[in-house]
């Protein structure tokens, strides 16, 4: 079995966020990014899942100024908006990832699968 994702370090700087994950790969985030994909239910509504932050109402230059890790699953961010209650799972957040290596499906996955059967 392979090892369970996990966070080594986090960096934040005034510019983006860097997760460096336990399998070597490291992720850089506009900070504004994740604020705008947050899923707490400030920002998204339970029962439907619809978006409820405008994107607009985000400040272009937002910094998540702290973190806290959440367990062995999650991490929390104090956003200079003074936001925070949302968590962002290991999950999301390395699906949130937009690197080229990261926007790749794995061969043979069923992401793969769906795209041959959309573009066939």
């Amino acid at each position: 079995m392979s090892e369970r994702l996990g966070i080594d370090e986090i960096e934040l700087s005034s510019t983006a966020v860097t997760v460096r994950w336990n399998d070597g790969h490291t992720s850089t985030y506009d900070p504004k990014y994740l604020r705008i994909n947050c899923g707490c239910a400030e920002c998204v509504e339970e029962w439907t899942n619809r978006k409820l932050l405008d994107p607009v109402s985000v400040a272009a230059d937002i910094r998540a100024e702290d973190h806290l890790m959440v367990g062995r699953y999650a991490v929390q961010f104090l956003w200079s908006d003074a936001h925070f209650t949302g968590i962002y799972p290991f999950d999301l957040l390395r699906r949130l990832c937009k690197c080229d290596e990261c926007k790749v499906p794995a061969a043979g996955s069923a992401e793969d699968d769906a795209g041959a059967v959309a573009e066939g």
